[in-house]
């Protein structure tokens, strides 16, 4: 086993790494850029090496200076997470030229499956089924629209170098192919440098079923079973478990050999993922193809180590110091449910847009980070939640890097049970500070097709209806939770001296007090009455309830409106509080009114949702405008983002050039009536 690694990642996959190998003895040494200069990956490993600026592509990619931190501080091994340089074969190759050893497959199998199109062909010779369509070298505009209608709509256009949902494009009809085409090579070109495409027949309800396969250096490969990965949104991934509902053991048995047959036609060696789009056939069976290889470690792995009972970053490392697969193919069991839900910066309701912010309240429900119950029987009985994060209360996410901020990981003796333990660890995930989609995710869990496992990669559009713009905590009940953080903080300031009290007590009669409160742009007055007898009235426009409140310490208060009984957590962070409860969350703004006598709206001005890139515009001033009508495109966090007018208007001005960096907020053209 090798004495220190280098691990050539960040955040949360950098402190995973970390913590296998060090259960396993193994030193560590991480690397980091300006931005993540006190990020907790460094703090999690043993050394650490600046190795330049905030972008990825000033630091996490620029891999000459990550093979001179591993010569430097005497690594044996580099380990390269996921993303970045994961799947770099120049990367893996220079490693074994430096005598470092690449944690992960060889570069020639980097290179067989890097190309999807290459890959393709490969599978097609290995007798491994794939979907209809072009895979071909020719990326000359006509000819693929050509080729889409061969194929026959609906088509997707799908980056050959891809991955991660980035540079894909599913197309309903001819004249929208052109358009889609140049989108998809645009943001293939930005995040892989490679700008070639194939076009493929779209599967019109498609499961994502993705293998899990290991290779060793002894010629011997295997795989651990299956993830239903079909939750998903802009073609990422939102929720994955395992092992796929409704896999029957033929099914299993069968894509589990297609997905060895396709590594071992490219000598795989470590930790690899063969996916497939699978798709119900008549009699419920799953007809399946081969949609691609990642030659990494996938985000989604811990859903697999607890279903199996194997650290597979543990056998990544014995895998790479030469040691033969920790275990065999018969050896290898299913045991339970598991399922992961990432927790990303983002809003939903606004076309799932990154958010970036920092992290002013991070609590999570009970749990175990990175591994199993310390006294449980080789996984048998896995941790009940985990969390896989590498941030901390106080971080930032920032524009640079993935919006991802931890993964939440359950597992139970069936899906029924996983699915409980997933809705009350979302329920106990408290975030403040940005936008998430921790809200969201309860309610696609508690949707009715995914409780019921009805699968595919459209069930988040199918179910819109409930899982958008979806009402939070009720705003009495909100309110309530702002009140009894509010007498709460009082109480604790008063003394023995009856003057200090502030609980607005009166010889004659009850006393008021007033709470200007906002939600959204929605403004209330909500009044708390206190009557001579000490019980209290919580009031809003006409209706009214009576209101108990207990603090339990911390953050948390036991609040009963009119007669029903509440446990809210209240996070107070200047004028914004968030309050959460059983039933979800709300955020307001308890306002003083004086201080914002003097705010209004800015009128005719068009910001920019989050941070990021002009990379066009697709008007001029004196242009005239539709509502609805695409303006400019933005990049952030390697996606384009169409900005579109919010009302018809004329173009007056356009306040920034292609290829400006906007901040979030900043007035990017100004629209004025027609």
């Amino acid at each position: 086993m090798f004495k220190k690694i280098l691990i050539a990642n960040r955040g949360e996959i950098a402190c995973r790494v970390a913590e296998t190998a060090r259960r396993l003895g193994v030193r560590t040494v991480a690397v980091y850029s300006d931005a993540d200069t006190n990020a907790r990956h460094v703090r999690a490993c043993d050394e650490a090496v600046h190795i330049g600026g905030n972008a990825a592509k000033d630091s996490y990619l620029q891999w000459p200076r990550i093979l001179d931190a591993a010569r430097a501080t005497g690594a044996q091994a580099v380990h390269p997470g996921y993303g970045f340089l994961s799947e770099n074969e120049e990367f893996a190759r220079a490693c074994a030229e430096a005598g470092l050893v690449f944690i992960g497959p060889p570069p020639a199998a980097i290179a067989a499956m890097g190309s999807k199109s290459a890959a393709k062909s490969l599978m097609e010779k290995a007798g491994v089924p794939l979907v209809p369509g072009y895979h071909g070298d020719n990326n000359d505009p006509l000819f693929l629209a050509g080729q889409a209608e061969r194929i026959g709509y609906p088509v997707l256009i799908k980056a050959s170098a891809g991955g991660g949902g980035r540079g894909m494009r599913r197309v309903e009809r001819a004249e929208d192919f052109a358009a889609a085409l140049a989108s998809c090579q645009r943001e293939a070109k930005a995040s892989f440098g490679d700008d070639h495409v194939l076009v493929e027949r779209y599967v019109t309800k498609p499961r994502h079923i993705e293998i899990q396969v290991f290779g060793d250096s002894l010629g011997d490969c295997v795989y651990l079973f299956e993830r239903d990965c079909s939750v998903q949104r802009r073609h990422q991934k939102v929720l994955e478990e395992a092992p796929a509902p409704g896999m029957s053991d033929e099914r299993r048995a069968e894509m589990g050999a297609a997905a060895v047959a396709a590594a071992k036609a490219v000598g795989y060696v470590g930790a690899g993922t063969v996916e497939f789009i699978a798709e119900e056939v008549g009699d419920g069976d799953l007809r399946f193809y081969f949609m691609e290889m990642n030659t990494r470690l996938q985000v989604e792995h811990p859903v697999t180590e607890a279903i199996t009972g194997h650290d597979l970053v543990e056998w990544q490392l014995r895998v790479a110091a030469g040691q033969p697969l920790p275990a065999k193919q018969s050896e290898l069991k299913i045991h339970g449910h598991a399922i992961e839900a990432r927790i990303c910066a983002e809003n939903p309701d606004a076309n799932f847009l990154p958010a970036t912010g920092t992290l002013a309240v991070l609590r999570w429900p009970e749990h175990v980070a990175f591994r199993r119950n310390a006294d449980a029987e080789r996984f048998h009985e896995p941790a009940s939640v985990r969390v896989d994060a590498g941030v901390r209360e106080g971080d930032a996410i920032s524009l640079y890097y993935d919006s991802m901020i931890a993964k939440l990981i359950v597992w139970g003796e069936n899906r029924a049970q996983a699915l409980a333990r997933l809705d009350a660890a979302l329920r106990d995930t408290h975030i403040v500070g940005l936008a998430t989609n921790v809200a969201f995710l309860r309610r696609v869990v508690a949707s009715s097709s995914f409780a019921t496992a009805d699968l595919d990669t459209a069930l988040i559009e199918r179910e819109r209806a409930v899982l958008f713009d979806a009402p939070g905590l009720p705003l009495e009940v909100a309110a309530a939770g702002v009140v009894a953080q509010q007498v709460a903080a009082e109480v604790a300031l008063e003394s023995a001296d009856p003057w200090s009290r502030r609980d607005g007590w009166r010889i004659h009669g009850g006393a008021r007090r007033r709470f200007d409160l906002q939600h959204g742009k929605t403004q209330h007055v909500a009044t708390l009455e206190r009557l001579h007898d000490g019980a209290l009235r919580l009031a809003i426009g006409a209706d009214s309830w009576p209101l108990a409140t207990r603090p339990l310490g911390g953050d948390r208060y036991d609040v009963t409106l009119a007669g029903e009984r509440h446990t809210l957590s209240v996070y107070l962070q200047g004028e914004r509080v968030a309050v959460f409860g059983a039933t979800g969350a709300l955020e307001l703004q308890e306002i003083d009114p004086i201080a914002h006598a003097g705010d209004a709206a800015a009128e005719g001005r068009l910001t920019a949702p989050m941070p990021g890139k002009v990379i066009a515009f697709h008007v001029k001033a004196g242009d005239t405008v539709s509502a609805g009508q695409a303006l400019a495109v933005m990049e952030a966090m390697k996606m384009e983002h169409t900005i579109t007018a919010p009302r018809a208007g004329t173009v007056t001005e356009l306040m920034y050039a292609v290829g400006d960096q906007v901040a979030e907020g900043g007035e990017l053209l100004r629209l004025s009536e027609t």
